[in-house]
């Protein structure tokens, strides 16, 4: 295990984006952040007015605390994160 490895945490974020002026600012920090992303998945949701969006990331703890504070700052997102045990 290299020391990047080491102390990088697995989780999967769950985006809800209801107000579809916010894919630009998401679509910026993901992109920002992407050399942590293992992968992501898109959901439109037309008969709800909305999208859901899940994203599996490899990243240090602070760093995924960071890119769910800032997705979760944009109007008409709510986030969830999920962690893994190991």
């Amino acid at each position: 295990m290299t020391q990047e490895t080491e102390n990088s945490r697995i989780a999967v974020l769950a985006i809800v984006v209801e107000d579809p002026e916010s894919a630009v600012s998401i679509n910026e920090l993901l992109h920002e952040y992407g050399r942590y992303i293992i992968g992501r998945m898109g959901i439109p949701y037309p008969a709800r007015g909305l999208s859901l969006i899940s994203v599996a990331i490899d990243a240090p703890a602070d760093a995924i605390s960071a890119l769910t504070g800032k997705l979760g700052k944009i109007d008409g997102v709510t986030v969830r994160t999920a962690y893994s045990k190991v």
